[in-house]
C-alpha cells in the first residue's frame, strides 16, 4: 500500500486504529473451541465487526506458527479475507543475513501479500535492505519497545567523540532511529514505538518527524492513547495505534464480535477527536 493511500484511509475513517489479530487458541470463546477452522472463523467475525472502524490489521505470526501447518494455513486465509482497503502487518520480527532476509521478504510480501513486516535491527543494514526493495511494501523496524527488557539495550547510553574533543551521548534506540531512517524513506519505513514509552515520543518526533509509527501497548499494557496522540501525531497522522487483546477478547461469549466492536468504536471515537485537532483533517 502506498503511503498516500494509507493517509487517505485514515482521513476518510477518522481513525488510525490497528486491530491486532493475536488469536490465542486457548482464549477463543467456548462455542468455538475444538471446532475445525475455529481461528479463521473467529478472525473473520472480528474483521467483519471492526473493518469500518480501523485502517489496519496486525497478525502476530507466533500465535499461528505455534499451531504448525494448520496455523500457517489459518494465517493465509485470514490475510486473504482482510479487505484490500486495510493495511496488513505481519508482526514477525524477522531479519537475518541478506539472502535469508530476502526469503523472509518473499514469504510475507509475495506468498502472503502483507503490506508490511516487522523487523529487528540488530544485524544491521544488510539484514533489513531486502525488505526495502519492494514497491509499496514496508519494513517496520523495532525502535523503542514497551517491554521491560527494553532497558537492557535500547535505553543504553552511547558516548562518542564528535571530532571536536567534545563527547556526545545518545540512547541506543536514538542511534537506531537516526541510522535506519537514512536507509529508506517515510514511504517504506515505519518504526515500532511502545505506547508505554510516552515520555520519549516528543524526542522521537524530533528525530523522525515524517515516518509512521506503529504503536503497540495500549489497552492491557497500560499505554495512554491521549499521550501518544498528543506527542506523536503529525500532519499526516503518522500513527498506527495497535490494540489486540483489549479488542478481540473483549467478550468470551457468542456475542464476542459485537463486544469487540464496542471497544474498537471507543478507540475510534477517541482518535477522531484527536485528529480533528490535527492538521490532517484540514488537508481535504
Amino acid at each position: 500500500m502506498h503511503r498516500n493511500t494509507l493517509i487517505q484511509h485514515i482521513k476518510e475513517k477518522k481513525s488510525y486504529l490497528c486491530v491486532g489479530l493475536d488469536t490465542d487458541i486457548t482464549k477463543l470463546p467456548k462455542h468455538l473451541q475444538g471446532r475445525p477452522g475455529a481461528v479463521v472463523e473467529f478472525n473473520k467475525a472480528i474483521i467483519d465487526a471492526t473493518k469500518d472502524l480501523c485502517v489496519s490489521y496486525k497478525i502476530n505470526t507466533a500465535f499461528y506458527e505455534a499451531l504448525g501447518s494448520k496455523g500457517w494455513q489459518a494465517m493465509e486465509e485470514t490475510v486473504a479475507y482482510i479487505p484490500e482497503t486495510h493495511f496488513t502487518i505481519a508482526d514477525a520480527k524477522r531479519a537475518d543475513i541478506g539472502n535469508t532476509s530476502s526469503q523472509y521478504a518473499k514469504a510475507f510480501f509475495e506468498t502472503m501479500d502483507f503490506d508490511a513486516v516487522t523487523v529487528a535491527p540488530y544485524m544491521g543494514e544488510d539484514s533489513i535492505r531486502p525488505f526495502l526493495e519492494y514497491d509499496n511494501k514496508w519494513a517496520i523496524v523495532l525502535g523503542l519497545t514497551s517491554n521491560k527488557g527494553a532497558a537492557d539495550f535500547e535505553m543504553l547510553k552511547l558516548v562518542s567523540d564528535n571530532g571536536n574533543e567534545h563527547l556526545r551521548s545518545e540512547f541506543l534506540y536514538e542511534h537506531v532511529l537516526k541510522t535506519i531512517s537514512s536507509w529508506g524513506t517515510p514511504n517504506n519505513l515505519m518504526f515500532v514505538v511502545g505506547a508505554t514509552q510516552a515520555t520519549e515520543f516528543e524526542n522521537i518526533r524530533h528525530i523522525i518527524p515524517e515516518h509512521f509509527l506503529l504503536v503497540p501497548g495500549v489497552g492491557f499494557q497500560g499505554g495512554s492513547l491521549e499521550d501518544i496522540s498528543k506527542h506523536a501525531l503529525n500532519k499526516d497522522a503518522g500513527l498506527l495505534v495497535n490494540a489486540s487483546r483489549a479488542i478481540i477478547f473483549a467478550g468470551g461469549g457468542e456475542n464476542f464480535a459485537e463486544e469487540a466492536r464496542e471497544i474498537a468504536l471507543q478507540y475510534k471515537t477517541e482518535m477522531e477527536s484527536y485528529l480533528m485537532d490535527n492538521v490532517i483533517m484540514d488537508n481535504g
